[in-house]
C-alpha cells in the first residue's frame, strides 16, 4: 500500500505449554497470529467502540432503522460469487462444541454439515481452545479417533461425512493465554488464523475449502472488517482469492437491518446468512434494554411465529434468495428424551412444526444440536426442499419494514418463567465453568445464548415498571434474590450435596446476580466470567 508497517509484536504465551500447545503453536503459526493482529486488532477494537456508540444513541431514545447511506447496495443489482459443490446442499447442520467425541459422532450423524463452535458452544478454557484445535487438524485429515475410558468403546469416522465449518470466537472476545506486545490477542483472530494455516491447503486437496461462521457481527462494517481478514490471509498462505467462504449469523438486532450490507461486503466470500435465533432475541433485549415500551414476556412464549421474529426469518429468505445466496434456519436444541417416549415424541412434534415451517418459508437448511434430531430435520427438508437448495425462491412477495422487526411480542411474565430464568441461567453457567459449553438442561441442548437472554430478561423486567408478573407483583430485587434462593436449594436436591458443592453453583449464582443487579449493563456475560476459568 506504499505505508510503513509497525514491527511485528512480540507474541508471548502465557498459558500453560505442553504437547498440545506446541503441536498447535508452532513458529510459523504464531507468526501468522502476530501479523494478524498487528494488521486488524485496532480496527476490531474501534468497531466494538463504535458497538457503544450506537448503543448510547439508543439508550438516549434513537430508532433503529435501514441506513440512509447503503441505500444503493440494497436497491443495486449484485450477487454473491458462486458457491462451491460443497456448500449447494445444506439442508441440515448440526452445531456443537469442539470436543473430540463430539466432533466425530457429529461428522458421522448424517448431517450435511458440521459447525464446530469455538464459540457459544465451547466454554474458552486454555485447554479446550487447544485441544479444539488439534481435533480439527485430525478431522480434516480424517485421522481423528476417541476412545471412551469408560468402557473402552472406539469412536472413528465413517467414510462418508459431514462437511466441516468452523465458528470462531466473537470479536468481543479476547484469548488471554497469548499475548502481543503485552495486550491479549483477540479470541476471533487466534481461533480463525489457527485452524485457516494448518487446515486451509490440506481442506483444498481434499476438494472442500475453509469454511466458516461468522458470529455476533452487529454492521457491515464488522463485515468488512473479516473480508479484509480474509484477502490477508488468502495472500499470506498464497491461496486462491475467493477460497473462504463464509455464513454470517444474524444474532443482533442491528444486523437485521444490514443484511444486504453484509452480504455485499462479503460477497466474493460470503455462503449466505443464517437465522441465530436465540442470540438475536438476546440481542433485541439488550440493545433496546431503557425502552420501557419494549419488554418481553417470558423467553417460552418468543418463539419463531412471534411477529418480530417471523419478519426478520422471512427477511432473511428474501434477502439471501435475491443475492444467490444461501438462507439457513434456527435452531432445533431439543435433545432425545430417554426413558419417556410420550414427552420424546412431543418433543420431536415440535422440531418436525419448526423445520416444516423453515423448509415452506423458503429456507435452504437448518440447524440441530444432537445427532437425534438429524433424521427429523432431515425428512421436513426432503419432503419439502426437492432440489440442493431453495436460493431460486426468490420470495418476492415478502415485505417486511423496520416496524415489522422491532414490532414487541405480546405474552405474560409469570412467576414460573422468572424461575425458569434464574435456574437455567446458574445451571448453564455452572457448566461453562466448568469447562462445559454445551449443557443439557430441563431436555434442551443449551449454550450462553440462552444464559444471556435469562439474565437479560431478569435486569429488564427489574428495572422497569412495566415489568411485573401476570399476578400483579412488582420484579423486584427481593423479589429476584428469594427466588435465586430457592432455585438454588431446588438445584442441590436435584443433583445432590456433593455434586452442587463441587458443581461450582454458587459461583455461577453469584455471577448471575452480580450480572443481573448491576446498573451499567454487561455487554456478554462471557467477558467478566472469562476470569472465572483456567
Amino acid at each position: 500500500m506504499g505505508t510503513q508497517q509497525a514491527a511485528t509484536p512480540t507474541i508471548e504465551i502465557v498459558g500453560k505449554q505442553n504437547a498440545s500447545t506446541e503441536q498447535v503453536l508452532t513458529p510459523d503459526a504464531v507468526k501468522f497470529i502476530a501479523s494478524l493482529h498487528q494488521q486488524f486488532n485496532d480496527r476490531r477494537k474501534t468497531l466494538l467502540e463504535q458497538r457503544q456508540v450506537r448503543q448510547q444513541q439508543l439508550n438516549e431514545g434513537a430508532s433503529l432503522n435501514f441506513l440512509d447511506e447503503t441505500k444503493a447496495i440494497r436497491e443495486g443489482d449484485w450477487t454473491i460469487a458462486p458457491l462451491p459443490q460443497d456448500l449447494l446442499d445444506r439442508r441440515v447442520e448440526i452445531t456443537g462444541p469442539v470436543t473430540r467425541k463430539m466432533v466425530i459422532n457429529a461428522l458421522n450423524s448424517g448431517a450435511k454439515m458440521f459447525m464446530a463452535c469455538f464459540e457459544d458452544a465451547t466454554s474458552p478454557t486454555w485447554e479446550n481452545m487447544i485441544e479444539g484445535q488439534i481435533n480439527m487438524y485430525d478431522a480434516v485429515r480424517k485421522t481423528i479417533s476417541f476412545t471412551q475410558s469408560s468402557n473402552g468403546k472406539v469412536y472413528s469416522l465413517n467414510n462418508d461425512t459431514a462437511t466441516l465449518l468452523v465458528r470462531p470466537r466473537g470479536l468481543h472476545l479476547i484469548e488471554r493465554n497469548v499475548e502481543a506486545n503485552g495486550e491479549p490477542i483477540s479470541g476471533s483472530l487466534f481461533d480463525f488464523g489457527l485452524y485457516f494455516f494448518h487446515n486451509a491447503k490440506e481442506l483444498i486437496a481434499r476438494g472442500s475449502g475453509p469454511y466458516f461462521y461468522l458470529p455476533k457481527l452487529e454492521s457491515h462494517l464488522e463485515a468488512r472488517l473479516w473480508n479484509d481478514i480474509f484477502i490477508y490471509a488468502q495472500d499470506y498462505l498464497g491461496i486462491p482469492q475467493g477460497t473462504i467462504k463464509a455464513t454470517v449469523l444474524i444474532e443482533t438486532i442491528t444486523a437485521a437491518f444490514e443484511m444486504d450490507e453484509i452480504l455485499y461486503e462479503l460477497k466474493d466470500h460470503s455462503a449466505g446468512l443464517n437465522c441465530g435465533r436465540w442470540d438475536y432475541i438476546f440481542s433485541y433485549i439488550k440493545r433496546l434494554r431503557n425502552h420501557s415500551d419494549v419488554i418481553l414476556p417470558d423467553r417460552g412464549q418468543v418463539t419463531m411465529t412471534s411477529p418480530f421474529m417471523r419478519a426478520y426469518s422471512q427477511l432473511c429468505i428474501q434477502t439471501c434468495h435475491k443475492r444467490n445466496a444461501p438462507a439457513m434456519g434456527g435452531m432445533a436444541a431439543q435433545i432425545p428424551i430417554k426413558d419417556n417416549e410420550q414427552a420424546n415424541e412431543i418433543a420431536f412434534e415440535k422440531v418436525r412444526e419448526d423445520k416444516r415451517r423453515e423448509a415452506t418459508d423458503g429456507h435452504d437448511g437448518t440447524w440441530v444440536a444432537h445427532p437425534g434430531l438429524v433424521p427429523v430435520a432431515m425428512e421436513q427438508f426432503d419432503e419439502h426442499m426437492k432440489t440442493p437448495n431453495q436460493i431460486h425462491r426468490k420470495r418476492e412477495d415478502v415485505h417486511v419494514t423496520a416496524k415489522d422487526l422491532l414490532e414487541v411480542p405480546q405474552g405474560k411474565i409469570t412467576e414460573d418463567g422468572l424461575r425458569l430464568n434464574c435456574s437455567v441461567g446458574v445451571q448453564y453457567i455452572a457448566s461453562w465453568l466448568r469447562g462445559n459449553g454445551a449443557a443439557p438442561i430441563n431436555n434442551m441442548m443449551e449454550d450462553a445464548a440462552t444464559a444471556e437472554i435469562s439474565r437479560t430478561q431478569v435486569w429488564q423486567w427489574i428495572r422497569h415498571p412495566e415489568g411485573k408478573l401476570d399476578s400483579g407483583q412488582n420484579i423486584d430485587v427481593v423479589l429476584f434474590k428469594n427466588i435465586m434462593k430457592k432455585e438454588l436449594q431446588k438445584i442441590e436436591e436435584q443433583v445432590g450435596q456433593e455434586n452442587y458443592l463441587n458443581g461450582r453453583f454458587e459461583e455461577a449464582a453469584e455471577i448471575f446476580t452480580e450480572l443481573t443487579l448491576l446498573d451499567e449493563f454487561e455487554e456478554f456475560l462471557t467477558v467478566p466470567s472469562y476470569q472465572h476459568i483456567s
